[in-house]
């Protein structure tokens, strides 16, 4: 994670850098505008805002997860296999969970969730048939492990 900071801590640094250079380049279009304009100026304002804000806020972002990934390493305490020249791909592999293999009830939970959806654009009484298709699906899903050949 420790080089990952660092990308993001360049990152954020050229997007401060590409700021300046934005700003600087509005006020040169700017002034070369207003010394075109024969009756003395152009109304409007010296500096594209829009844009110069746009790129201070994605330095700004850079700098955010910047420091949140260098806080994460320094609580972690040492390298991770990312950061290790010679660590094998299997080291970074982390338990991802449990997943019923042979559940339909994720696609029942998402043509409930797609009903919902459907009945906010076509008609609500679709999303009242849906959110039921939902709720039922949600409970089948936790409680699958429950009944029948899996029971415990």
């Amino acid at each position: 994670m420790n080089t990952q900071a660092k990308m993001f801590w360049i990152l954020c640094a050229f997007f401060f850098a590409a700021d300046a250079a934005y700003i600087i380049w509005s006020l040169i279009d700017y002034s070369m505008r207003v010394a075109e304009e024969p009756h003395g100026g152009i109304p409007g304002p010296s500096i594209e805002y829009v844009g110069a804000v746009g790129i201070a806020l994605t330095g700004i972002l850079s700098g955010f997860i910047a420091f949140y990934l260098g806080r994460s390493n320094a609580s972690v305490g040492g390298l991770l296999p990312e950061d290790r020249v010679d660590a094998e791909i299997d080291d970074g592999d982390a338990e991802q969970g449990f997943f019923s293999p042979w559940s339909w009830w994720p696609m029942m939970l998402a043509l409930g969730a797609a009903l919902v959806f459907l009945g906010l654009a076509a008609g609500v009484w679709l999303s009242f048939i849906g959110a039921t298709i939902l709720g039922i699906s949600v409970v089948g899903w936790i409680y699958e492990y429950y009944r029948g050949n899996f029971a415990r």
